[in-house]
C-alpha cells in the first residue's frame, strides 16, 4: 500500500481547506483509513478515521463539527474536507492505513503517507 498525501497550504482562520490521500494498494474491509496531524514541538495525534468498508466515521473532539472525513470511491481518495479552521489546527496532516483495532492509536497505524503541511494564520 502507498499513500499520496496532497491538498495543505496557508489559510486564514474561518477558510476552508481540503485534504486527499491517494491510495494505491490492496485495501482489506476490515481495514480504516485514518488521518493524524503533528504540530511544530508536539506528538502526532489522532485527527479522524474512516471505515474502508462502511460509512463509519470517528472524529477527535477537537474537530468534530468542522472536518469531516469520507472516501472517494471512484478515485480511491481519502478526503478531509476541514472547515471553519483555527491557528490550533496548523501542523502536518498524515493519511496512513489502520489495522481497524485501535483506531485512535498511531501504532495500529501503517504505512504512512508523506504529510502535508497546513498553516493557518492571519
Amino acid at each position: 500500500v502507498q499513500l499520496q498525501a496532497s491538498g495543505g497550504g496557508l489559510v486564514q482562520p474561518g477558510d476552508s481547506l481540503r485534504l486527499s490521500c491517494a491510495v494505491s494498494g490492496r485495501i482489506y474491509s476490515s481495514h480504516v483509513m485514518g488521518w493524524f496531524r503533528q504540530a511544530p514541538g508536539k506528538e502526532r495525534e489522532f485527527v479522524a478515521a474512516h471505515r474502508w468498508a462502511d460509512p463509519r466515521t470517528y472524529y477527535a473532539d477537537s474537530v468534530k463539527g468542522r472536518f469531516t472525513i469520507s472516501r472517494d470511491h471512484a478515485k480511491n481518495t481519502l478526503v478531509l474536507q476541514m472547515n471553519s479552521v483555527k491557528p490550533e489546527d496548523t501542523a502536518v496532516y498524515y493519511c496512513a492505513r489502520g489495522y481497524g483495532r485501535s483506531l485512535y492509536q498511531i501504532r495500529d497505524y501503517d504505512p504512512w503517507g508523506q504529510g502535508t503541511q497546513v498553516t493557518v494564520s492571519s
